[in-house]
């Protein structure tokens, strides 16, 4: 492993950023042992409660697990992490960004288009007027990425519909797709293709018209067309 000395500021954060590099770049093999927390504090400079801690964070994120003899083993994230590694993930490279984004979006837009459904048989009449309103306040043009008013209004609209889902693993689920969307950049995204979801201020009045009126089956429809928009122009990059 390539290590280098840290500066005293927060020094458990950039072991467990290194370390977490290591692994999910492959550097560091699946069930190789890291060395030791000695071992790790020289080569940091660091304390090693510092390496304790980042140790810790490694085990629960499920990137490593402790093993007989108290060795510190890595383990396979494609089959122990959770969604909590995606923003890591493209943080650190270890996946071309392209990839992480198409996948995230194909789990966006079904989670959306889900959420939109139960949104439309179980939101209160004040959740639905805030998406309504959320709709109605939608940029009237789209100006690409040097604007981030689209992607507020967005971000506005989708938190709104999840809210009014009533479903807590789709509310989570949102909180760690948008850490992962800020690590690749907002820009980055609109040059992928979200562009043509977020200059179409109609399909989101459309969209809001139908949960208004609690027709499931419409809003689900619209909800699955307009996020499966940058699905195709993500799938064309791959």
């Amino acid at each position: 492993m390539d290590i280098a000395p840290v500066s005293r500021a927060a020094v458990s954060d950039t072991v467990f950023a290194h370390l977490v590099d290591e692994i999910l770049s492959g550097r560091v093999a699946v069930d190789e042992a890291l060395p030791s927390e000695r071992e790790l504090a020289l080569a940091f400079a660091v304390n090693r409660h510092a390496i304790r801690e980042a140790l810790k964070r490694l085990q629960q994120a499920r990137l490593v697990r402790i093993s007989h003899g108290g060795k510190t083993r890595v383990q396979d994230w494609r089959l122990t992490a959770g969604l909590d590694v995606l923003s890591t993930l493209a943080a650190t490279g270890a996946v071309p960004a392209v990839q992480i984004a198409r996948d995230i979006m194909v789990m966006r837009r079904t989670v959306a288009a889900d959420a939109a459904r139960l949104c439309a048989r179980n939101a209160t009449d004040d959740q639905l007027a805030t998406i309504a309103d959320a709709a109605a306040a939608y940029p009237a043009e789209y100006h690409g990425e040097s604007s981030s008013s689209a992607f507020d209004a967005d971000l506005t609209f989708w938190t709104a519909i999840i809210d009014g889902s009533g479903n807590l693993a789709y509310r989570l689920a949102l909180n760690t797709l948008v850490a992962a969307f800020a690590d690749i950049g907002f820009g980055s995204i609109a040059d992928l293709g979200m562009a043509a979801e977020l200059a179409d201020r109609d399909a989101h009045l459309t969209l809001a018209e139908h949960l208004v009126a609690r027709d499931a089956d419409a809003a689900h429809r619209v909800a699955d067309d307009l996020l499966g928009r940058v699905v195709d122009a993500l799938s064309g990059q791959q």
